[in-house]
């Protein structure tokens, strides 16, 4: 509990400001001079050492003194990190910046408009959830990146699925392969809802939390967008009350029924724990859960399948968690901090970075997205292909698409997840559940 208030506390008091057109970045031939970097701890272990490498190589090459950090996340020394420097006007040079911290700390924040159109020209463009958070007013703030960043499908027993569900996930997203039009097509959240009342009933629910922590919030986030509701729009006119967020809460309604009693109280632990005792069907999870499965229960891991979210009303939304490189304004050497990155983000770069990460990060560029990693990554082999989305998939950040300013709100508070709880768990009025997420949105917008 005390780690998710001091991230609500941080991510509360994040200052949103504008940013100025970037000078044109001239890369000469040697940078030159000293640089301070300041990475995320990886939670894949193997991932850490070969970002090292690359920085080091790129260091020789340009005649650079670097210094590379990783920060932990535990109890939130990364977010605290980003916090801290910005109000200290010193630290790092170049330092990774988790999901909604990039646009908190764009009066911070160096221009990175030059370096994202080269990567974008040769790497075609990034997701529009990286570009939602990693652009304000117009301007890239920060630079989408590999490591860390993590899309939260679907992670399933073979197995139990097909015994007790009748869903035979590997012939619906096969290994090396296209999707299965008709059954992937028929891959609903109506039909989630059927294979979850299955499952349950044989014992084995499927474990999707409803907590307020990230897991959560991004899994239900993707399910409302699914189903068009959305809390706050794009001109920060609050729309919470629909006929789409009605429906989408009954189906809530009718899920829960079928979920651990628990759920309520998981954190993001909760659902890998879940899923590699053996006691669940089915999470929604980055591949970290099939990641430690292999270390600790093989034989569970076996089993394990990553695919695509359920399709909703408006689509096939994935829960999506981008992280960033950013550039301090007060750094002593921007030129090269941009080189740096430039260099992490090209495309053999990033595909050393996802094979260290045993596929666990996905980049947000659009030609990124077809490492060998995710073929071959087992047992069972494949199992990791359709884990990277694909042509029909739209990455989805909870709360969009509110301003910054009021979705990071929305998000660190976890309003959706709250409101399923109030009229499943809590039994609350459908209307009254809505009239306290409108009158905590418009407390939001006073902030």
């Amino acid at each position: 509990m005390k780690a998710r208030l001091t991230r609500r506390a941080v991510l509360k008091t994040a200052a949103l400001a504008s940013t100025a057109v970037a000078a044109p970045f001239v890369h000469g031939a040697y940078a030159a001079g000293k640089l301070s970097c300041g990475f995320w701890d990886h939670w894949v272990p193997t991932a850490t050492t070969p970002l090292e490498q690359l920085c080091r190589e790129w260091a020789a090459k340009e005649k650079v003194d670097i210094t590379v950090d990783f920060i932990t996340s535990n109890g939130d020394k990364d977010l605290l990190t980003v916090a801290a420097e910005a109000q200290a006007k010193a630290g790092h040079d170049v330092l990774q910046i988790a999901s909604w911290y990039a646009v908190g700390q764009a009066e911070n924040l160096e221009p990175v408009d030059d370096v994202v159109t080269a990567i974008i020209a040769q790497h075609g463009n990034a997701s529009k959830a990286a570009e939602y958070l990693g652009k304000y007013n117009g301007h890239w703030i920060a630079v989408p990146c590999a490591p860390g960043s993590q899309i939260k499908g679907p992670c399933g027993r073979i197995d139990l699925l097909k015994t007790h569900a009748g869903l035979d996930v590997t012939k619906m997203y096969p290994a090396g392969g296209q999707a299965d039009k008709a059954l992937s097509d028929a891959w609903t959240w109506e039909s989630f809802l059927v294979a979850a009342q299955k499952c349950h009933k044989a014992g084995f629910p499927f474990g999707v939390g409803v907590g307020q922590t990230e897991d959560s919030v991004d899994t239900f986030g993707a399910l409302f967008s699914a189903y068009g509701a959305v809390l706050v729009d794009a001109k920060g006119k609050i729309t919470v009350n629909s006929s789409e967020t009605r429906q989408v809460l009954d189906y809530a309604k009718k899920l829960v029924a079928f979920l651990p009693p628990d759920v309520f109280a998981w954190d993001n632990a909760s659902n890998n724990r879940w899923l590699i005792a053996g006691k669940g069907a089915l999470i929604m999870n980055p591949p970290s859960a099939w990641a430690v499965a292999k270390r600790d229960a093989p034989k569970v891991a076996e089993q394990l399948w990553t695919f695509p979210s359920p399709r909703g009303p408006k689509g096939r939304y994935e829960p999506y968690l981008p992280y960033f490189w950013g550039v301090w304004k007060f750094s002593k050497n921007k030129s090269a901090a941009k080189s740096l990155i430039t260099y992490l983000s090209q495309r053999s770069s990033a595909e050393k970075l996802v094979a260290a990460s045993q596929g666990y990060d996905v980049p947000a560029f659009a030609k990124q997205g077809d490492f060998k990693t995710w073929a071959e990554e087992g047992p069972p082999k494949g199992t990791l292909y359709h884990y990277p989305p694909r042509e029909g998939q739209i990455p989805s950040i909870s709360a969009y698409p509110a301003p910054p300013k009021i979705a990071v709100q929305i998000y660190s508070q976890a309003i959706t997840t709250k409101m399923v709880a109030k009229y499943t768990q809590g039994g609350e009025p459908i209307d009254k559940v809505i009239g306290w997420a409108a009158s905590e949105l418009e407390g939001f917008m006073r902030v």
